[in-house]
């Protein structure tokens, strides 16, 4: 048997390895053709169409910038651009398509993209919540079936995944990304980098990752959007860059430079980030796009006129410009000048030109133009379904005191708050495709999932803000929220008179969708003063007060916690969001979401995150304070940790178990806790693996998550969670920015959450 087993290891060991020799001459071959067609091609071109190439523009309206192209038809034909982004739908994408393959002189087509961040027309929760579900297959999918819908109505190129991290929740782009962690930041990156891009983007229903924003934009100071980001290589590399690496690693196909400078250079033209980090040292072979007239503004950077902040993108190894037209009005006279060479023109138009080529866009330049799958693959049933689902998944119960959820099928509920028969903010911040009035409202999802066995009572309550500043900048297009010309008393006493008929009370309140995303940075990150009136009116009448929140960031949140007897943190859910909300009120799907993204006890506390460095004079919360790292006013603790969330069910975790406490090498490592189910409902539990380096050559953070697994359990269920621990988890970079481990103690940790864990120590030797 022994030999029997040896040979068939051998077998199945020479059967991978002939499969990656395989796989590897097939590229080298793919590879090799790609480079004689584009060679081929460039060689037709001149020097306009060349320079046509690395122009991206938008048409109709501005989409996040006040600068939109004009002519673009024209230059279309002139072979004077390379994309266009911001439309979509087969007949008016075909239309555009069909200027530059059948009316320009080489016929290159066009690549089209479009912001599409949580799905395309069926619209999910916005990435902060996705993240939330900590499942990787579901995330992966999102992206699939937001590629499948945006291909069928002609794009082929998506401005995401946003991977930056972000760890001040006043910066309104931390609802685009995953939080704080840059280890579980990356698990996600991958996952939708795969999820759009699937096993070959010449797929019909795939299309290319645009990885944002490179780099380090999550890093604002103030969390001011636009704003510099200041820090320390060694921050960079161990906190910052490992989620724009693992995109890379996956496989993303071009990445999109970020607003921000990094060691006094913005990043659009910092050739140390471009060239030497992102193409020399980590090896990526796609192409870089600016962001949103990021070259221009440059020269508010103080770094020189239109002419020579272009000449300073090119060189850096910025590939292709958006909306700005620097490239297109100043690189011909620059090259002339002896600013730009000839060959960095080539370069980055090879660049372009093979992207287009992976897409398969020069074998058919319709490949996702198709009339059919528009009618058939958008917003259908299914995927309206799986928006429910993720959306489920993705809901933090924050409190639930006295066990006040799940509610009773029967009854009176009054149902209050500006967000709780509202349409145009279920779908959250960045949906371009979304068609509000598809979306289904908390009223809606409560009567669907209910019926008439409960009886529902409404009043709006108050309006979403009745701050005139707050208001106006929010809403800079004159967006409709729904406001009410009935005076904030009336609002709160019709609420009260209301809330006074029924057994319990379910607030749907939070931020609006245009209070978080881009250019939605907020100081002051509570719920808004009008909506905080009426949850404090409604606490005083005594009724069970049930908090639906929606927000695009972690808030500030401890009159709530301390007042509200049950929180749901719904983010902004998307298309199916009523649904998906009273689902989880009423009981049919037991909430199993964890935070990616610390929650502060006050915007004074802010950066907070879990992970973070000790210092000289820690503050253990006990005895004198003075002369130690805390504050006058207030805990240093946050109001939730990182990776917390509550069930209907409870679980207990026993002590840690390590295969070893002595090891070397590259020996691994087993710890194992035991989860038991100890309350009276099925339910999910996400087990969190945390490891300590006490003493190291560089001060460490004080844990780092390496790991989870997500679990279900039923009632009285007990259950054996074990983890592989190598010396891949315990590296590190260095002050010299060599990433290894070093020998000595370590401290494992397992627990529900961050500030809840159990730990075991083990000595590992080289």
């Amino acid at each position: 048997m022994t030999n029997y087993l040896s040979t068939f290891k051998t077998a199945l060991l020479s059967i991978l390895v002939l499969s990656l020799l395989n796989a590897s001459a097939q590229t080298k071959n793919d590879d090799a053709k790609m480079n004689a067609f584009v060679t081929n091609l460039m060689s037709k071109m001149t020097l306009d169409e060349k320079i046509g190439q690395l122009n991206l523009v938008t048409m109709g309206r501005p989409i996040t910038g006040s600068v939109v192209n004009n002519g673009v038809e024209e230059r279309i034909k002139k072979g004077e651009i390379g994309g266009v982004f911001g439309v979509y739908g087969t007949e008016y994408v075909s239309k555009i398509q069909d200027l530059a393959v059948k009316e320009s002189r080489l016929h290159i087509p066009l690549i089209f993209g479009l912001d599409v961040i949580h799905g395309h027309r069926t619209i999910f929760p916005i990435p902060l919540g996705i993240s939330a579900t900590w499942d990787m297959a579901l995330i992966q999918e999102s992206a699939h079936i937001a590629a499948k819908e945006a291909t069928a109505e002609g794009l082929n190129w998506v401005f995401s995944p946003m991977v930056d991290i972000a760890r001040d929740p006043r910066w309104g782009r931390i609802s685009e990304g995953s939080g704080e962690d840059p280890w579980y930041g990356s698990q996600v990156a991958k996952a939708m980098v795969k999820g759009y891009q699937g096993n070959n983007m010449k797929d019909g229903d795939a299309v290319m990752a645009c990885v944002k924003h490179f780099a380090l934009y999550g890093g604002a100071e103030a969390g001011r959007e636009y704003n510099t980001v200041d820090m320390s290589l060694n921050k960079m590399y161990q906190d910052y860059l490992p989620p724009y690496k693992a995109a890379l690693d996956a496989g993303a196909g071009s990445f999109m430079s970020s607003f921000n400078t990094i060691n006094g250079m913005p990043a659009t033209v910092n050739k140390w980030l471009l060239t030497d980090l992102l193409r020399k040292q980590w090896g990526f072979k796609g192409f870089v796009v600016s962001d949103y007239t990021a070259v221009n503004e440059v020269t508010n950077h103080g770094l020189g006129d239109l002419q020579t902040v272009s000449a300073l993108a090119l060189k850096a190894g910025l590939d292709m410009d958006m909306v700005g037209e620097g490239f297109l009005t100043t690189l011909k006279k620059s090259l002339k000048e002896g600013k730009v060479t000839q060959q960095e023109i080539d370069i980055a138009c090879r660049r372009v030109l093979e992207a287009k080529y992976k897409l398969g866009l020069f074998d058919n330049a319709n490949k996702s133009i198709n009339a059919d799958r528009e009618k058939q693959d958008v917003l259908t049933d299914e995927n309206r379904q799986f928006a429910r689902k993720i959306a489920e998944h993705s809901f933090v119960l924050l409190k639930n005191k006295a066990q006040t959820l799940p509610l009773k099928k029967s009854g009176t509920i009054a149902l209050i708050g500006p967000l709780a028969n509202n349409h145009s903010e279920m779908l959250g911040t960045w949906v371009i495709a979304g068609d509000p009035e598809k979306s289904v409202s908390v009223m809606e999802g409560v009567k669907n999932v209910v019926g008439s066995s409960v009886n529902i009572l409404y009043a709006k309550g108050s309006n979403i803000t009745d701050d005139s500043l707050l208001g106006a900048r929010a809403f800079p297009f004159g967006l409709n929220q729904m406001k009410d010309k009935r005076s904030p008393q009336e609002l709160i006493d019709e609420a009260v008179e209301t809330a006074k008929k029924a057994d319990v009370v379910v607030a749907v309140v939070g931020e609006s969708a245009n209070m978080s995303g881009e250019s939605s940075s907020r100081s002051d990150i509570t719920i808004p003063e009008n909506q905080r009136d009426l949850l404090k009116a409604l606490a005083k009448t005594g009724k069970p007060l049930v908090i639906v929140l929606f927000n695009g960031r972690p808030l500030a949140l401890p009159w709530e916690n301390e007042h509200a007897d049950a929180i749901l943190d719904a983010w902004a859910p998307g298309t199916e969001a009523g649904n998906a909300i009273a689902d989880v009120l009423f009981g049919n799907y037991n909430p199993a979401g964890k935070i990616t993204a610390t929650f502060p006890l006050s915007v004074g506390q802010i950066p907070i995150y879990y992970n973070h460095k000790n210092t000289g004079r820690p503050f253990s919360g006990k005895g004198p304070a003075k002369f130690k790292s805390d504050y006058l006013d207030i805990s240093n603790n946050p109001l939730y940790p990182f990776g917390y969330g509550l069930s209907y069910t409870t679980f207990n975790y026993s002590d840690v178990k390590l295969s070893k406490t002595d090891l070397k090498g590259n020996e691994t490592l087993k710890a194992t806790v035991t989860i038991t189910n100890t309350g009276k409902f099925a339910g999910e539990e996400v087990v969190q693996l945390y490891i300590s380096d006490p003493v190291a050559s560089v001060s460490r953070a004080v844990k780092e998550l390496k790991n989870y697994q997500k679990i279900n359990l039923q009632p009285g269920e007990s259950k054996e969670v074990s983890f592989n621990v190598t010396t891949n988890d315990l590296k590190f970079y260095n002050n010299d920015l060599v990433y290894d481990w070093e020998p000595g103690q370590f401290i494992v940790q397992i627990g529900t959450n961050s500030n809840e864990t159990h730990s075991a120590s083990v000595q590992w030797s080289k």
